[in-house]
């Protein structure tokens, strides 16, 4: 147990020793411990070197993300499992949406580059385009490449990095091949940084290993709630927004922070699920289409047990 502390001790002291160094602040509880520092954490220069960022608004992720997604550099996210691509996938969409609406608003033309390694498409599927114009993508401004090897794949995003035209672009590769390790993440991230873009490195089926970018998150889906009706109720059965459960394995935090986050494609935008729950739900009332329980049958002395709730999908035939 001491020695646990030991170590604990240690890493929380060398990313303090990083952060002078970097010149950077500290997210959350460091800040608070390091108000009366003297040993040179000068807090006015704080701002001189903070870096761009697209806040979430969500203020428990935007603390540890230091205020929000890096307009610039190498973001990477990663799923466990090959059965957990379809929800990182879901999550890479809803960033590069984020970022694709913020360079447009500006009166950029923020195309969305995607770069595919052909065997991450063979495992997980291919990209639906009219699910990403649900999803809030504007697909004319959408472009998918698949590349043939990981080296092409990776020859393809240097290239794009230099241009500064991207909204964002991102790699999708399978596993953890050896020809993208620690030297190579380094190097993208340095050219992301210098092109003013943002990468999302969308690492299917990886594990977890040393890379350059700013933050890795792991992604799981999470379960959907109900779908919210405008009187406020929900409709019984229902699917909702797409949920993810996000878990930043990497940032200049404490601790690794987890949180579950619900995409919204009409607004554009994510909300805590714990937060953005339907006025029904938070005041225990009935769903809009709840089923009753069926009558008791004939020559039984006791009801029929109830049938619970109802999906609602269309018959077949």
């Amino acid at each position: 147990m001491a020695e646990t502390a030991v170590q604990r001790e240690t890493v929380l002291s060398l990313r303090e020793t990083i952060a002078r160094i970097e010149d950077r602040r500290l997210p959350g509880i460091a800040r608070a411990a390091k108000v009366n520092d003297s040993a040179g954490f000068r807090r006015d220069r704080e701002g001189s070197s903070r870096r761009k960022v697209l806040p979430l608004g969500i203020p428990r992720l935007d603390d540890v993300l230091e205020g929000g997604l890096p307009l610039e550099g190498m973001t990477e996210i990663r799923n466990g499992e090959t059965r957990d691509a379809g929800a990182a996938a879901g999550f890479v969409t809803a960033l590069a949406v984020l970022y694709q609406r913020m360079r447009t608003e500006k009166g950029h033309l923020a195309p969305v580059l995607w770069i595919s390694q052909a065997l991450a498409s063979r495992e997980a599927g291919h990209l639906y385009a009219p699910g990403l114009k649900s999803y809030g993508l504007d697909i004319k401004r959408f472009l998918f490449l698949s590349a043939r090897t990981v080296k092409d794949a990776l020859w393809i995003a240097e290239t794009a990095l230099q241009v500064p035209v991207f909204a964002a672009v991102v790699l999708e590769i399978r596993g953890n091949p050896a020809c993208l390790a620690l030297g190579e993440s380094r190097r993208l991230h340095v050219r992301a940084r210098a092109g003013g873009v943002p990468l999302l490195l969308f690492r299917q089926a990886g594990e977890e290993e040393a890379s350059s970018a700013f933050f890795r998150f792991q992604i799981k889906p999470a379960p959907a709630g109900e779908r919210p009706l405008p009187d406020g109720l929900v409709l019984c059965g229902s699917i909702g927004h797409p949920a993810f459960h996000l878990l930043v394995e990497k940032s200049r935090g404490y601790a690794p922070a987890d949180i579950c986050l619900e995409w919204n494609a009409h607004d554009r935008r994510f909300y805590p699920i714990e937060q953005h729950q339907s006025v029904a739900l938070q005041r225990g009332a009935q769903p809009a289409n709840s089923v009753d329980p069926l009558s008791a049958s004939a020559g039984r002395s006791s009801s029929a047990e109830s049938v619970g709730r109802l999906l609602a999908f269309s018959r077949a035939s």
